[in-house]
């Protein structure tokens, strides 16, 4: 948890829906939880939702603040954010829909809401909301008093508020309205959720708010609170901003929708990458070789015995770091102990029964190494040595042994020629008949990976289709065994999919499927139904089987 990670209850966190200081977010009494509608399709949006939400727009014509007008026009966009649509995209269809109702309107209240949306809609929505309040401008209907300010947001200041286990950022970057109206955004990314931005909220009180994050840094030897560059704090809030809008249920806090749009106009405030400069460090082959070898030659690393088998856990522990932790190999920290040892070994890495049992002593050590060359203090090297030894017997019994599956080990080099652990369940799905002799065909000699063979595959397990005709037979019989081929070039299809995880929502709906209790070929059957109305069409299918 960064230092500032709480929202003081005296701040003027103005929250859209007019309760005031306090409430949803970082101290106001609810963590980050998934968005409630994240995965509930919706229908199309009738008429009297946008004349209920264009009546709710009349109270910005009593706003004279342009930070309060904007707040409240993000609380309206934020209305659908997160939601998933039975066919087409929510912001098309809901916001664009919003700006023709307040187009056709012509109120007051229709143009205060337009020229909200013209700063802080999506692209789309901003040109066609500016395009229609200029209509309504030229037709005289009154303008609102902070309507100017909106296109004048100036970015000033970047700060980042930290704790040295650097488990998350929270960015605090400040803004005024050509000098005027000083305001801050405050934006919290998450590292150990895949660097998604799980809440945002605004004050303008900026003195209270410095004083606090410094004291806190000041009086914390685990605290940090630093400038940072705005072209940087730009760069990670859009990488962020993108995690979370692409997660099926992004785990935000309970206030965020509401400040989503916010946060978006706010990033395109702050000055662009030109240089493309990149926001991680990047560790090629070489480079971790030479973090590898440095670790075994350390004095932490003296004590294991087997330099062999340590050197091989040394390389998952660094390749977490590059890969799955944004290029911090050295980074330690209780939470990503934990999400190392029981959530990403189990799923991506084979690890030899020898590396299972050395896997933890050699984690220990590099934390104790890395905990030095970061300089932490030691207290903080114990914290995350103790998550490591409780989570040591739940990583013995949470790594999949392939057993556990009704896998036997000499399968595993036909299902898994490329290490994926991950792909296991899946592959095991699409093809459950690797072992055994059928007639006179072994099937411990076929290989999946085969065109060939994956094809014999998937005719054993189809029994019950009949099998290519004999020369000469009848016209029915030649017309049932065409049917059966181009059945099986639909499994075969799915398979394919399967094998690769293309798109990932394949798998993830089959899932779901079997844990409500379908058959196995029942939900094969759905799959291929999907795949087949999507025609080719990738988002069309993403968006069938997520209804699934």
């Amino acid at each position: 948890m960064s230092p500032s990670h709480r929202r003081q209850p005296d701040e003027d966190s103005w929250r859209p829906d007019g309760s005031g200081a306090g409430g949803s977010g970082p101290g106001g009494g609810s963590g980050p939880h998934p968005a409630g509608t994240a995965t509930d399709p919706v229908a199309p949006p009738p008429d009297e939702l946008f004349a209920e939400m264009l009546r709710a727009a009349r109270s910005l014509l009593a706003i004279r603040s342009p930070l309060e007008a904007e707040l409240v026009v993000s609380k309206l966009l934020g209305s659908w954010w997160g939601n998933r649509l039975i066919s087409g995209d929510a912001e098309q269809l809901f916001g664009e829909g919003l700006v023709g109702h307040a187009a056709r309107a012509g109120t007051p209240a229709a143009l205060a809401l337009l020229t909200g949306i013209a700063s802080l809609g999506t692209v789309r929505q901003s040109a066609a909301a500016e395009h229609a309040a200029l209509r309504l401008i030229r037709d005289g209907v009154p303008r609102p008093g902070w309507a100017e300010s909106l296109g004048a947001v100036e970015a000033h200041e970047c700060h980042v508020s930290r704790t040295l286990y650097g488990d998350s950022d929270e960015l605090i970057c400040t803004f005024s309205y050509r000098g005027e109206a000083a305001h801050a955004l405050i934006a919290v990314i998450d590292y150990n959720s895949g660097g998604m931005l799980r809440d945002a909220w605004v004050t303008s009180k900026l003195d209270r708010l410095f004083a606090h994050v410094r004291a806190q840094a000041a009086s914390d030897p685990m605290a940090r609170f630093e400038p940072m560059d705005p072209v940087r704090a730009r760069g990670l809030l859009e990488e962020a901003l993108a995690e979370t809008n692409a997660a099926a249920v992004p785990k935000v806090s309970e206030g965020f929708a509401g400040y989503h749009a916010l946060v978006r106009s706010r990033i395109r405030a702050l000055p662009p990458n030109r240089r493309r400069r990149p926001l991680h460090p990047v560790y090629g082959r070489d480079r971790r070789a030479t973090l590898a070898a440095r670790f075994l030659a350390s004095a932490e690393a003296a004590e294991l015995s087997d330099s062999y088998t340590a050197g091989r856990c040394v390389d998952q522990i660094i390749d977490y770091g590059c890969d799955a932790d944004f290029g911090r190999p050295l980074r330690i920290s209780p939470v990503k102990t934990e999400l190392f040892l029981l959530t990403w070994l189990p799923r991506k890495v084979i690890l030899t029964p020898a590396e299972q049992e050395a896997m933890p002593h050699v984690l220990a050590a590099w934390t104790r190494w890395a905990g030095r060359v970061g300089e932490l203090p030691a207290e903080a090297i114990r914290a995350v040595l103790d998550t490591l030894w409780e989570s040591t017997e739940p990583f013995s019994a949470a790594y999949r042994d392939p057993a556990s599956y009704g896998v036997d080990w000499s399968v595993l080099p036909r299902l898994l020629p490329d290490g994926d652990l991950e792909a296991l369940p899946r592959r095991m799905f699409a093809f459950p008949l690797l072992t055994g002799v059928h007639g006179d065909l072994d099937l411990d000699e076929l290989d999946p990976c085969e065109p060939a063979d994956r094809r014999r595959l998937l005719r054993l397990d189809h029994m019950d289709l009949p099998e290519p005709p004999a020369p000469g037979a009848d016209a029915a019989a030649e017309g049932a065994a065409a049917e059966a081929e181009r059945h099986l070039d639909r499994h075969d299809e799915l398979a394919t999919r399967l094998w690769d995880g293309d798109p990932p929502q394949l798998w993830e709906a089959a899932e779901r499927l079997l844990d409500q209790g379908e058959q196995r070929l029942d939900v094969l059957h759905r799959l291929i139904d999907a795949l087949t109305a999507a025609a080719g069409d990738d988002a069309a299918l993403v968006r069938a089987l997520d209804e699934l």
